[in-house]
């Protein structure tokens, strides 16, 4: 958990030194232009990959949480698998959306 939250940090204060140019934008409209479409750019993205990084969480805890109760009842095998996958359908459609909509933030 320390490892992703110190990739995160590095990946986004990367970004921020990295984005120069926006700075520069105030001095012509053309330029204003391209800076927002990049700060568009890196919102959808970030939100984009966020929406997959907690689909691929809630997903795991789904398929740990399952196993686990097979293992305490085996006799619910059936049941148990049934609900786990319309569960981690549910939660894959939701984080499906949520990348939509980061990329729609990048084209429009």
């Amino acid at each position: 958990m320390k490892n992703t939250f110190a990739l995160m940090a590095f990946s986004f204060i990367a970004i921020t030194l990295l984005g120069g140019d926006f700075a520069l934008a105030a001095d012509a409209p053309e330029a204003a232009a391209a800076s927002a479409g990049g700060l568009k750019g890196i919102g959808g993205g970030i939100g984009a990959g966020l929406a997959a990084v907690g689909a691929g969480i809630g997903i795991g805890l789904i398929g740990g949480n399952a196993v686990q109760a097979i293992a305490r009842q085996p006799e619910m095998t059936g049941p148990i698998g049934t609900n786990m996958i319309i569960t981690a359908a549910l939660v894959e459609g939701v984080a499906l959306f949520a990348v939509v909509v980061g990329l729609l933030g990048i084209i429009s």
